[in-house]
């Protein structure tokens, strides 16, 4: 039994994470980790250490048996453009992909998910099979593509509720 929580452990890593940036300009490298936790315990899933391409299980509701890669990105200034997903592993085994997205302070205020065929069917149409072939994406054509199922102010938000998608697209 570890001497500090999981949560205090992150709690101080989100400081400290703030602090460095601040002091030198330059990310300390940390947002998979914090994203990760915080996807897992906002949405009920279960992390998976060493897997084939996932991040997470879902444990309950209708996540549960699912299996998640989870990226997450710290936005320091929401006028800059061109932030990117860490790559999507397109050729391992997962069914949705989970976008946390973090302010300055590496607090999460939005969880955006996607589900594999859209990723790969919007991958298909970008147009550059290099950038199709190394599963990169920026954030802003995720957001597009994907659902906001949390945010700061509401906790979790149900489909029917938000759908960054157009009508044609949520069938």
């Amino acid at each position: 039994m570890s001497l500090y929580s999981v949560d205090k452990l992150i709690s101080e890593a989100r400081r400290i994470a703030a602090e460095y940036r601040r002091a030198t300009g330059k990310p300390l490298g940390i947002s998979a980790e914090i994203a990760s936790h915080d996807a897992c315990t906002l949405l009920d899933l279960e992390a998976c250490e060493d897997s084939a391409g996932y991040d997470a299980i879902g444990l309950k509701g209708e996540r549960k048996d699912q299996y998640f890669q989870i990226k997450g990105r710290a936005i320091f200034d929401e006028q800059k453009g061109g932030q990117r997903l860490g790559q999507i592993k397109i050729e391992q085994q997962w069914d949705n992909i989970l976008l946390v997205l973090m302010d300055q302070d590496f607090e999460t205020t939005e969880i955006y998910e996607a589900s594999r065929e859209d990723i790969l069917q919007d991958l298909n149409e970008v147009g550059s099979t290099n950038r199709q072939k190394r599963g990169v994406m920026s954030v802003a054509r995720f957001k597009r593509i994907a659902n906001l199922v949390w945010n700061r102010e509401e906790g979790q938000v149900k489909d029917e509720l938000w759908s960054n998608q157009t009508a044609t697209n949520n069938t």
